[in-house]
């Protein structure tokens, strides 16, 4: 439950109509937009006595949903001026002029693909492309109309463009690691998307041997950035290794 007490007329109270399991067990790593990770995964159970299948009757003929949740894992404070990382993680803007966390109420806003719906013994809705950490509160789901969102004359502010992305090249020993695992393939394009958009903080942009974790799944993906040759960097998953506390 997110209740807020009613303490005066501006208050109100939200309940999570579900929780999201997702490929991303950390806030390390995530896509900074829904949509740029396809082969991200992620199951919205709903939770009681939002499990009614009543309540989703209909929704398997659309194909895209806004999620409306909460950055749960953010701190409750907020500061009127932060710093996107598309500007570098130095220049301050206002809050409201970006999609930033830290905001007044911590909500946020998810564009994802509905794959399927699943539901026996409660509701269960099959996602991709989503840019939500394990254990996400969802307060709301709305059909995407594209007839009436997709509005590609509006402008995007200090964001006009998606992010650049990069080659990924994984060692011999990534490689073997994971051809172990049942599901190789789909955790391979996992990788590769997610690593293509440079996931490090934003001041660290240039080739460097320092190695970062992504957990993604229940692996930590090491990987650092080299030089491609040519000035620019090509991202080199150097190996997988189990998470000490993996996802059930």
């Amino acid at each position: 439950m997110l209740d807020t007490p009613l303490s005066s007329p501006d208050a109100f109270s939200l309940s999570a109509i579900g929780r999201i399991a997702s490929d991303y067990p950390d806030k390390f790593g995530i896509p900074r937009q829904p949509g740029l990770v396809p082969a991200g995964r992620a199951v919205l159970h709903l939770l009681p006595p939002y499990d009614n299948p009543l309540a989703v009757r209909g929704l398997e003929q659309v194909s895209h949903l806004w999620l409306t949740f909460v950055f749960h894992r953010s701190p409750e404070r907020w500061t009127a001026l932060v710093r996107p990382p598309r500007l570098g993680g130095n220049t301050k803007i206002g809050v409201f002029a970006t999609r930033s966390t830290h905001r007044p109420n911590r909500l946020g806003l998810s564009l994802v693909a509905l794959q399927r719906i699943e539901t026996d013994n409660g509701v269960r809705l099959y996602l991709q492309g989503h840019d939500l950490v394990d254990g996400t509160p969802v307060l709301d789901i709305k059909p995407y109309l594209p007839w009436a969102e997709a509005l590609p004359e509006a402008r995007a502010g200090f964001a006009p463009l998606p992010p650049p992305r990069h080659e990924v090249r994984f060692t011999l020993q990534a490689v073997a690691m994971l051809e172990e695992r049942g599901d190789a393939d789909s955790l391979r394009e996992l990788i590769r998307q997610v690593l293509a958009q440079d996931p490090r903080p934003a001041y660290r942009r240039g080739a460097e041997s320092r190695i970062y974790g992504v957990p993604l799944r229940d692996v930590d993906v090491r990987f650092r950035a080299c030089d491609d040759g040519t000035g620019g960097i090509v991202m080199e998953v150097v190996e997988l290794v189990p998470l000490a506390s993996p996802r059930d």
